[in-house]
């Protein structure tokens, strides 16, 4: 592994950029935000599958040989690009994520187009499993908008978790939802299992693409607000970063 692209629409991916430093210090890191974009949620199907496969093909020119996509948005169209190079996205990892032991209700909470893709419920419910969705879609707004702790903030995880309440098991189906882990422990109770597909993501890359052979510092990039995005990571994950680059596409 020589050099690991990874992209997130924000800064919901820093808690795999945080797990894969955690087990490979050396390997150098490439970040990308693309805040600077319409937010992948929202943006037609056709388009953000043309968008994610620009930013790989950006990513390969700036020297990444690999690519994890820390975004459950993006990774819904993965199968639909033609990538410059090796990827990996969030979806197959939730495969992982799952105890092969647990029965009875699985509960996921992602954002619009993560849940209404289904993607997580066929890929999860021929286990011996019902799988039920909600959208959650205002808690990554919150977490990168500096917002966690926000009365509105707190309005809207009550409202998002009171029908999931009862559940076996939560899948985390946004790379953003780690952030606020102990608030979600608080809403749904102490005893509810939180699954987070980014350490099997991060597991899943390091088994595939290998070792890296160099070392070399992490860049991270935005095609938004440099400011904006330290501001949010030291918000939302604690992380002082470096100097964040401006970013374009060509």
């Amino acid at each position: 592994m020589s050099c690991v692209g990874m992209l997130d629409w924000g800064i919901g991916g820093l808690g795999c950029y945080r797990l894969l430093k955690r087990a490979r210090p050396r390997t150098p890191v490439l970040y990308w935000s693309d805040t600077g974009a319409v937010p992948y949620g929202k943006l037609p199907r056709r388009e953000l599958a043309r968008r994610v496969e620009r930013v790989i093909e950006r990513l390969a020119t700036l020297g990444a040989t690999h690519v994890v996509v820390a975004c459950n948005a993006a990774s819904t169209v993965l199968s639909e690009i033609d990538a410059a190079l090796p990827t990996l996205g969030t979806i197959e990892a939730a495969r992982f994520a799952v105890p092969r032991s647990l029965r009875g209700t699985l509960a996921v909470i992602g954002g619009a187009r993560t849940v209404r893709s289904g993607l997580h419920r066929r890929l999860l419910e021929r286990r011996h499993l019902r799988v039920v969705s909600r959208i959650a879609q205002p808690l990554s707004g919150h977490i990168e908008g500096g917002r966690v702790g926000s009365a509105q903030y707190h309005a809207d995880l009550a409202r998002i978790v009171k029908p999931l309440r009862g559940a076996d098991a939560v899948l985390l189906a946004c790379t953003h939802y780690p952030a606020i882990a102990g608030d979600l422990r608080a809403a749904l109770g102490a005893d509810v299992p939180l699954l987070d597909p980014a350490a099997a993501l991060v597991a899943q890359a390091l088994s595939r693409f290998g070792a890296s052979h160099r070392a070399g510092p992490d860049r991270f990039m935005t095609t938004g607000s440099p400011s904006a995005m330290r501001a949010a990571a030291q918000h939302a994950w604690g992380v002082t970063l470096p100097r964040c680059e401006r970013a374009t596409l060509r």
